[in-house]
């Protein structure tokens, strides 16, 4: 009992806060015997719980533990009587007339249990792509659909209630801010005549230009074994080793080695444990061979396809033995000449002499991700807000990472939705580039006539539908034919890129939420990083790669859809690309990363990481981040050094996140 009580207090505990009032402590316990799952098993459980019902509202207290104890219980009740439908089914007899097959369903019915058969309403589904006859509505462009889907508070069958998006609760609140001793940007009178901006790609975007779909199985293990070889190089240049202190981590022996190689699981199903894991090794260094590892005695974080370097033996040729495990050297700070720095400050309208803490003068970023409409309806009322927002206040960059036409979206994904009326779409030509050009591009095109001297970086997602490049790393969006305005940028998932001087890292996969579920915590918690949404970005950044995780979680782990079928599209990765996602010559300035978990701004390593969250969750509004970037400030010293300054970002940055 004395464990579980620990194990509770550690996972569910907000430091500073050590230790669960006696009642949620209480009414946990409970939870874990009446289901008889472990504290572990509890908290992925409460992820699910919070990420349904809206990770901000959702805090753990005493009427949210009997909350969530109350959904657990209505679950197991769902299919305790959704296995004795399919048994009473079962035993009318092997050979019944299948009651589906004519109608285009599963052959014997069994999926009656899970979508009732409502006779005398039935409505037709149209298959997923363009309807030959699109049902136009007459109410104006940016409205909701005619059947006043988006207009009303409803609860659907999951007891999950929407919220029309103008009965929103305080809208513009903001949630969360960095720096807050920091002024927020103030908008100028008038928009400026020049773009303040100077937005430059430090990715080769020509290179996402590949051929999904065409993976070779030696392509992708030289891509695997290669970056093995890469970080024992690094490794040993960072500890200045020399090459007979690393070995083969699966050979006998009684010398101590260091050994260097990807973690790994002996079982392709399951969640990674201690009793799981294996070293994979290079065919180089080891044969290509997998050794189990006895971590007992170490104290460290471990998910599948992170590249360590371990120091032990193999005495029995069983296992190896960790005894330490290497710290993984980081990229250098990005940093640039005096005189770029002095460049981009002037084109601010801040010359040396000048005070630099003026508002008026700093840069006004404002990131959203998708999705960008709510699953009853296609208005992409958030969308058109977000914009509004941005005109209100002279934003110079508008950041919008996809998903933008949702292939998760239930309406999308049925194709039974209606199109805004206009006159330039033919009804019976109608596609899906229409309702792009109506649905996303015309609001940004308002904004870019608003504020003409606005940049738009818009990053694709693997569940864009309008992408036809559909594994990761991605390419970037067909810009031009989608009637976006010139002012909208089109880069690939993931891009690093240049905003004046600041080196920012983007990509629209959710690596923090698979990692979340994926990672392996051993030992003792003296030293580690206990706050968990600084402790994942930091496995980015020390892995040096916007997808360290391999192989990707199951999409049938990932958060539920609000489609027929329910499950995520997951990540169709293309190994043999993955050098694409690498950090190659320095650690960027900011990192955005969209997430499932809870949006934040931290400092990690010296990097701004931001989660904005989503624009729109499934059931209502959302948020975005606006940062106040203030210009870099030189000092007399750094002058006469007359060396490289860092860029030191998350000093003179203030982030918001605030509800839209």
């Amino acid at each position: 009992m004395s464990a579980t009580v620990e194990e509770l207090n550690e996972i569910f505990a907000i430091p500073p806060v050590n230790e669960l009032p006696p009642e949620i402590l209480g009414e946990l316990q409970s939870i874990c015997r009446l289901h008889s799952i472990s504290p572990k098993e509890l908290s992925y459980k409460w992820e699910s719980y919070s990420i349904k019902m809206g990770s901000e509202q959702t805090r753990l207290d005493l009427s949210t533990a009997r909350a969530f104890k109350k959904d657990l219980q209505e679950i197991v009740e769902r299919e305790a009587r959704s296995k004795s439908h399919v048994r009473s089914a079962d035993r009318r007899g092997a050979y019944a007339t299948p009651r589906n097959a004519a109608k285009g369903g599963d052959a014997f019915g069994m999926l009656d249990t899970i979508t009732p058969i409502q006779r005398g309403r039935n409505k037709r589904k149209v298959p997923f792509g363009t309807p030959s006859v699109p049902k136009f509505s007459k109410a104006d462009g940016m409205s909701s659909p005619s059947d006043g889907r988006s207009l009303t508070t409803h609860t659907d069958q999951s007891g999950i209630q929407s919220v029309a998006f103008v009965e929103r609760q305080n809208p513009g609140q903001i949630i969360e801010t960095l720096n807050g001793h920091l002024d927020i940007h103030e908008p100028p009178i008038a928009p400026h005549s020049e773009s303040r901006v100077k937005l430059t790609a430090n990715t080769d975007l020509k290179k996402f230009r590949y051929r999904p779909m065409a993976m070779h199985l030696s392509e992708a293990s030289e891509v695997l074994d290669d970056r093995i070889d890469e970080f024992q190089a690094l490794i040993q240049a960072h500890h200045s080793l020399d090459d007979s202190a690393f070995g083969n981590a699966a050979a006998q022996g009684t010398n101590q080695i260091i050994a260097v190689g990807r973690i790994a699981s002996d079982s392709s199903e399951g969640k990674l444990n201690a009793a799981s894991m294996v070293l994979e090794m290079s065919r180089r260094t080891g044969a290509g061979l997998r050794v189990p590892l006895k971590v007992d005695s170490v104290s460290y974080e471990f998910f599948p396809g992170q590249i360590v370097a371990v120091r032990g033996i193999n005495a029995s040729g069983d296992y190896f033995s960790v005894d330490e495990v290497l710290e993984i050297p980081l990229l250098s700070l990005a940093a640039s000449q005096q005189s770029t720095i002095d460049s981009f400050n002037e084109r601010l309208g801040v010359t040396e002499d000048e005070d630099h803490s003026m508002p008026s003068k700093a840069l006004n970023l404002i990131i959203a991700s998708g999705p960008y409409t709510a699953d009853d309806n296609i208005a992409f009322e958030p969308l058109n807000a977000l914009c509004k927002k941005a005109e209100e206040t002279c934003a110079d960059m508008l950041i919008l990472i996809g998903p933008f036409l949702d292939t998760e979206h239930p309406l999308l994904a049925s194709g039974d939705f209606d199109l805004p009326d206009d006159p330039s779409i033919e009804p019976d030509r109608a596609t899906l580039v229409d309702a792009f050009r109506l649905l996303i591009a015309k609001p940004l095109q308002a904004l870019a006539q608003a504020i003409p001297n606005i940049t738009i970086v818009c990053i694709p997602s693997t569940r864009d539908i309008m992408n036809k490049h559909v594994s990761w790393p991605q390419d970037n969006l067909p810009g031009k034919k989608l009637g976006l305005p010139k002012q909208a940028k089109m880069v690939s998932n993931p891009v690093t890129v240049s905003i004046n001087e600041i080196v920012v890292a983007i990509s629209a996969q959710d690596i923090l939420y698979e990692l979340r579920r994926e990672e392996l915590v051993v030992g003792n918690k003296n030293g580690r990083e206990n706050n968990l949404l600084a402790r994942l970005p930091r496995h980015v950044i020390q892995q040096r790669h916007f997808f360290p995780l391999y192989p990707p979680v199951d999409r049938t782990l990932l958060p539920k859809t609000g489609t027929e079928e329910g499950v995520a599209v997951g990540l169709p990765m293309d190994v043999s690309y993955l050098k694409l996602g690498e950090w190659l010559e320095a650690r960027p300035d900011m990192l955005i990363q969209p997430s499932a978990l809870p949006q934040f701004a931290k400092v990690v390593e010296n990097v701004l990481v931001v989660n904005p969250g989503p624009l729109s969750k499934r059931k209502g509004a959302g948020t975005f981040a606006q940062m106040t970037v203030y210009p870099r400030k030189l000092t007399e010293q750094e002058r006469g050094e007359g060396k490289l300054v860092a860029h030191r970002l998350f000093e003179r940055t203030r982030v918001d996140v605030a509800r839209i």
